[in-house]
């Protein structure tokens, strides 16, 4: 008999009940005392936070995040978007004032013999018929409505638009606003022609070309 308020210091032990008599005895379960059951709430209640999940203010605060990175992608594709619209239409206007130029430098190198004559706002003469032979092609210059035109055989094609006017000058030991500077001189060419473009739509600005001229056969 064991007497009351005595502990055991020997862990309690549980024999077999089912098994042989000589079955090993094993550890009986430890009672359920309230500390162990406040150690187990604490334990489950752990997990339950862990498996919770995220929040409503995480979600909000995620979502946010992401609202505010796609803004940042889309201004930024918005961006370069623009920025190569408008290199487009500029390299398409640079190609415009190159082939301009390109018309003017032909039809002047390509004068034919006879009178060339202008001032200030354009200038007229004849070129060479395209090909071989054929009669010479008179052809002028002039800016009519913020275009530049080109009038060949009396039939106007635009050349550059957007020209907010035009001053032509004529080479004869110094720049002249007209030619001929004299009647008496009218069969004879400048030594040079200048056209000065004042360009208008974005940007603006003045496009300069000089071209010079042969001398004029005399006539024989």
């Amino acid at each position: 008999m064991i007497e009351a308020g005595v502990t055991l210091s020997s862990p309690r032990t549980c024999s077999g009940v089912h098994g042989p008599a000589n079955a090993a005895t094993v550890p009986c379960a430890e009672p359920w005392t309230p500390e162990r059951v406040r150690a187990d709430d604490q334990g489950s209640g752990s997990d339950d936070i862990a498996e919770a999940g995220f929040t409503l203010l995480e979600l909000m605060i995620s979502l946010g995040l992401f609202a505010l990175i796609a803004v940042a992608g889309l201004t930024l594709v918005d961006s370069v978007i623009g920025v190569d619209g408008r290199t487009e239409a500029r390299l398409d206007r640079v190609a415009d004032l190159q082939r301009a130029m390109v018309v003017i430098s032909s039809d002047l190198d390509q004068i034919a013999p006879g009178p060339l004559a202008g001032d200030a706002a354009g200038v007229r003469f004849a070129r060479a018929a395209p090909g071989f032979g054929g009669p010479a092609v008179p052809v002028a210059y002039r800016v009519v409505g913020g275009r530049l035109e080109r009038i060949v055989g009396g039939r106007p094609q635009q050349v550059l638009d957007q020209v907010a006017g035009a001053r032509w000058r004529y080479f004869d030991g110094g720049w002249l606003p007209a030619w001929p500077p004299a009647p008496d001189r009218s069969g004879e060419w400048p030594r040079a022609v200048v056209v000065e473009l004042q360009l208008g739509g974005t940007g603006g600005g003045t496009l300069r070309r000089v071209v010079t001229l042969p001398v004029p056969a005399q006539p024989s």
